[in-house]
């Protein structure tokens, strides 16, 4: 009998159709602390990085733009103000409980008229071609199991001249910081999830699945196989983090 096709989760190997269930289940542990763990384990610096994101995605008044893996709506948050009433952002994201407390979120903020909801899967958008002018996914590219397909499908679903800005946890290049990075991922952060969360397991597979993640070269040439132009990326915070950039054309 043949093998089923394997992929990671974390440093386990998994069925690939096993992956979106156990991502799911990590995600609804964490539902209702993410927020919270958010601030505790970048210590603030989370919000300095979506500003950069948003920052850079061009977003104008007017233009509809997809918000993948939104989860509680942070930068759906940022890039309403942007769009303005006549604009939409799609809040979406494949976990029901995280897009739930997203909406519940936004609405608490008063955002109505120019936000929309939706459960999807980021392989798999269903929205007709040259939909979007921006599609962003921020911390949500490491948990998709086929991140070719997912890349491929942002760049079918953008306008012509439209961006995919992907926000991810990368690899350090600053000299001397994987060591202490490492430390911190490896035990501070589970300690954190056991403390405040009470879930030390789901963090400590969101440490392993930052490991598991393509780094910044990689992904802009994953970026680039899929259609994408003009790509570029951005190192934060020493290469904790990058933000990736592409346009369709």
């Amino acid at each position: 009998m043949e093998q089923p096709e394997t992929t990671h989760f974390g440093y386990q190997k998994v069925a690939a159709n096993e992956k979106a269930r156990k991502v799911a289940q990590v995600f609804d542990s964490v539902a209702n602390k993410y927020d919270l763990m958010n601030d505790l384990m970048s210590m603030g610096v989370h919000r300095l990085w979506k500003r950069f994101a948003v920052g850079i995605s061009g977003v104008r008044a007017g233009e509809r733009v997809l918000d993948l893996a939104g989860g509680t709506g942070d930068l759906t948050s940022r890039l309403l103000p942007l769009v303005g009433p006549k604009g939409l952002v799609v809040l979406s994201d494949i976990n029901a409980s995280m897009l739930s407390e997203g909406r519940r979120r936004l609405i608490d903020e008063g955002a109505v008229g120019n936000v929309a909801y939706a459960q999807i899967d980021a392989e798999q958008l269903p929205f007709p071609d040259n939909t979007f002018d921006c599609i962003t996914i921020a911390f949500g590219l490491r948990n998709v199991t086929y991140k070719e397909r997912a890349l491929a499908a942002m760049q079918r679903a953008l306008k012509p001249g439209g961006r995919v800005v992907i926000l991810e946890f990368s690899h350090p290049v600053a000299p001397g910081l994987k060591p202490a990075y490492d430390l911190y991922s490896f035990t501070v952060l589970p300690l954190l999830g056991k403390l405040v969360a009470n879930d030390m397991a789901s963090y400590r597979y969101l440490a392993e699945s930052i490991r598991m993640h393509p780094d910044q070269e990689t992904l802009l040439g994953m970026m680039e196989t899929a259609g994408l132009e003009r790509c570029q990326y951005f190192n934060l915070s020493g290469g904790i983090v990058a933000v990736h950039r592409g346009y369709k054309f």
